[in-house]
């Protein structure tokens, strides 16, 4: 059996100490979204992945999204204590969670002191503005949403304001806090960005690789209804492999473990499959 785990991944800046002092340190922790959200906050259902003192944490966030990444390639072998067997488990990030200070200093945004609050849209305004009647109630009317370019062009008139010679140090300060240092930096903002890329492609394997499984599935349950599994595994054994990249497709060793294969053979099955079974399961399944 094969079962996908999404994970919800949480960072935050805390302090170690058991004094007062406080001791910065960034931490990420990942819970199973499988499991009942009764039990989802309880301690011994968060497990604790690393935390450092000196590592930014984009560092860590990039050590953490190559080892989902890793587990979803391979998958993690486990022990089902109800079924009594071994499993294989595929790994995803659902989200990544952390407290609102946290996530505005890592996305480069000042949080909800913000003029602007919203990312999606231009709703809010200055302070005198939004603490006036009709400031406020534009804030629950819907906003003009903004652009990926509109976006650019904000942050490029930024760093044009701050580094013009009469720019005040309040105003370059500003800038410089956001964590951007400089106008080679406005491609790399924001290093999640990359990394929700980098999860959805390892996601996107793990979807093909359970697609596989799925169709081996059920075209396995017909064949074995129908009692046409030899004819099936006579058929395979005798592909003829010197056009594919796989040494050997060890055809018994497919059928009498059909419920316990790994990638490389459903590597290997995916394409031969059709040429196998061509006239043994109805036309729909081996349309798909």
């Amino acid at each position: 059996m094969v079962y996908t785990v999404p994970l919800i991944i949480f960072m935050d800046d805390i302090s170690g100490n058991i004094s007062k002092q406080w001791n910065k340190h960034h931490a990420i922790y990942m819970s199973n979204a499988n499991v009942p959200h009764e039990m989802l906050e309880k301690e011994f259902f968060v497990c604790f992945v690393m935390s450092s003192l000196h590592a930014a944490p984009m560092e860590l966030m990039q050590a953490m999204k190559q080892s989902i990444c890793d587990a979803a390639t391979s998958g993690v072998t486990a022990w089902d204590c109800k079924d009594n067997q071994e499993v294989l488990l595929i790994p995803h990030g659902l989200f990544i969670a952390g407290d609102n200070p946290m996530q505005a200093e890592e996305c480069s945004h000042t949080g909800l002191n913000c003029n602007y609050l919203c990312r999606m849209c231009d709703a809010g305004g200055t302070k005198e503005y939004k603490a006036s009647l009709d400031g406020y109630n534009s804030l629950f009317a819907s906003g003009n949403l903004r652009t990926p370019e509109g976006t650019a062009a904000n942050i490029q008139q930024q760093f044009e304001t701050a580094l013009k010679p009469g720019a005040t140090e309040k105003i370059k300060n500003v800038v410089l806090t956001t964590g951007i240092r400089d106008m080679a930096s406005i491609s790399i903002i924001n290093a999640l960005l990359e990394l929700g890329k980098k999860l959805q492609k390892c996601v996107a394997g793990t979807q093909a690789m359970l697609e596989a499984e799925y169709f081996w599935g059920q075209t396995v349950f017909l064949l074995d209804k129908a009692k046409l599994m030899d004819i099936f595994q006579t058929r395979l054994q005798s592909v003829d492999t010197d056009r594919l990249n796989t040494p050997c497709l060890n055809a018994e060793y497919i059928c009498h473990y059909k419920g316990g294969l790994i990638r490389k053979h459903f590597k290997s099955l995916s394409q031969v499959m059709p040429f196998v079974i061509y006239d043994l399961v109805p036309s729909t399944v081996l349309n798909a």
